[in-house]
């Protein structure tokens, strides 16, 4: 097996990899009634040309995905991983533009499911830490549900490097914390910015919150202690799409 490659299982995952001319399949284990499903999801497009399919029951299946105790659903792939992107180049000469940022966020199943808010509501890029980001996960794919396809994903080696970096380039850092005072639905959300967002634990470290410029929370009941990160950074992307359609 090619070191740069790694397993990804379930129908959505493998179908938009397959859909992705951007992504290297390099094999696929299929059922048979998966492939029927492949072809009734493409009918105008053959998206098993040029690759190695190999036909399995789904309990020979099974092997790739029982570790972590997800449904493959018929569908497996052996992907290559994408070329690094560099967030300095992509930034040039671009303007408006929304960054995710993810502090010490670690929870394959949160950030997949932050992925598919990501690139459900149209936000620019998601930036984490190469050093926290699992990368090789087939729960943070599956959870994704084939959005890792859909969203520029920055892998950075210093996060509080590149928030310094992204304020000297006229970006907004807007970190979400429950104890400040002020509504992140009070903002305009115009020009650049960063939605950061910490650890599912302690939220964003103290040196990583030097480098943001406002601390904003979603307003939620009071009897309520806090909400999942998946769902707060939901809520957040899914208002700033909105803000910015009529803006």
């Amino acid at each position: 097996m090619n070191k740069s490659s790694f397993f990804i299982v379930g129908k959505h995952t493998v179908i938009e990899a397959l859909k992705n001319s951007k992504r290297k399949v390099l094999r696929l284990f299929l059922t048979e009634e998966s492939k029927k499903t492949i072809h009734r999801e493409s009918p105008k497009k053959n998206l098993l040309k040029d690759i190695k399919v190999y036909f399995k029951t789904k309990k020979e299946l099974d092997k790739y995905s029982k570790n972590e105790g997800i449904l493959h659903q018929g569908f497996v792939a052996e992907i290559e991983h994408f070329e690094n992107l560099d967030l300095k180049e992509f930034i040039k000469n671009k303007n408006n533009l929304t960054f995710a940022c993810l502090n010490e966020v670690t929870d394959p199943r949160n950030i997949g499911s932050i992925i598919r808010s990501a690139a459900s509501f149209n936000i620019d890029g998601l930036i984490v830490k190469e050093r926290h980001f699992p990368k090789e996960s087939k729960l943070m794919y599956k959870s994704a549900s084939g959005c890792v396809e859909h969203l520029n994903i920055f892998e950075v080696s210093n996060i509080n490097s590149i928030l310094k970096y992204l304020r000297e380039k006229n970006y907004w850092v807007y970190g979400f914390d429950a104890n400040s005072k002020k509504n992140f639905t009070d903002v305009d959300w115009k020009g650049n910015n960063i939605l950061l967002f910490g650890s599912e634990g302690y939220g964003i470290k103290k040196h990583t919150e030097k480098y943001t410029d406002f601390l904003v929370k979603i307003e939620i009941n009071q009897n309520v202690e806090s909400l999942n990160i998946s769902n707060s950074a939901s809520i957040v992307f899914h208002h700033i799409n909105q803000h910015k359609k009529i803006t």
